[in-house]
């Protein structure tokens, strides 16, 4: 149970600083990163990205996001 509470946890923090590194609203990043797969990169590669740096981490979800389409660098 935690372990799912832990990754709600881990998605939510990265759409959060998603949303502030290109200046969008929450729902704005939110909606971004699901159109470009980027929730399901977060869900299926949780057990490995959630053991970088946090930074780093968000660099893979956008460039992840970018190889799906989307044009946030």
């Amino acid at each position: 149970m935690s372990n799912i509470r832990d990754k709600v946890e881990f998605i939510a923090a990265m759409i959060d600083a998603f949303a502030q590194r290109n200046r969008l609203n929450k729902q704005q990043a939110y909606r971004y990163i699901r159109r470009f797969r980027g929730i399901d990169f977060l869900e299926q590669h949780y057990e490995a990205i959630h053991t970088l740096d946090f930074k780093e981490a968000l660099s893979y979800l956008t460039l992840y996001c970018q190889r799906q389409g989307g044009a946030i660098a």
